[in-house]
């Protein structure tokens, strides 16, 4: 069995909406060194970088705004970015979330290009609670994690143009990805929650950490 020899250090994007404490404990049991900075310039210096988020769309590009371009650079240099929740919806290019709420277009990172959409209103939103994930294809990220269940909040969800985008995929009153990536592989995001998905979201977790040291 391989030993990792040098801990990755992983920077969470503090930009003022997201699960810090949970995020960092998830992945300092993962075996990852964590510093949670409000600073775009640490990202430049990190193996790997998370973009946690609750909320609404809008509001997280806005907050997040000094970080775009840092975060965008960063991801066209080969860095690890994982997206959680709110933060993988930012990673797509718009959503419909912004028009539902009367606060017109919001431009997302547009490093998986795609909108998110709203669930039908024949169901139940937001989704809340646990779902089974359907691996697509393979990406070191979902590695052992086919069919296992991770927990979900959110009414929106995401709709790549590129229908290889989606890793993984979750049925929620339609069939969505849960799990998606860009074509290099390197920015990549869960629409659960893996700090709060026990056994599944540690393991997703551990194979963030093993991405970042690869």
């Amino acid at each position: 069995m391989s030993v990792r020899q040098t801990a990755a250090e992983v920077v969470v994007v503090d930009y003022g909406l997201g699960n810090l404490r949970s995020v960092t404990r998830g992945l300092e049991r993962a075996g990852a060194d964590v510093e949670v900075s409000s600073d775009p310039a640490a990202v430049g210096e990190a193996d790997g970088i998370v973009l946690p988020g609750v909320g609404a769309f809008s509001e997280g590009m806005d907050n997040a705004g000094p970080f775009r371009e840092a975060l965008v650079a960063e991801a066209e240099a080969g860095t690890p970015l994982f997206g959680i929740c709110l933060g993988m919806q930012m990673l797509l290019t718009t959503s419909e979330e912004a028009d539902h709420e009367g606060e017109g277009d919001a431009e997302g990172l547009d490093l998986v290009p795609g909108t998110n959409l709203r669930f039908p209103d024949d169901v139940k939103v937001p989704q809340m609670g646990w779902n089974d994930l359907s691996v697509e294809r393979d990406h070191p990220l979902v590695e052992g994690v086919d069919g296992e269940y991770a927990y979900f909040v959110h009414s929106y969800y995401a709709d790549p143009e590129d229908e290889d985008a989606a890793v993984a995929t979750t049925d929620y009153g339609a069939t969505f990805p849960s799990v998606v990536a860009n074509g290099a592989g390197n920015v990549f995001g869960t629409q659960f929650h893996p700090e709060k998905s026990g056994e599944t979201g540690l393991r997703i977790l551990r194979n963030f950490v093993d991405i970042c040291t690869a």
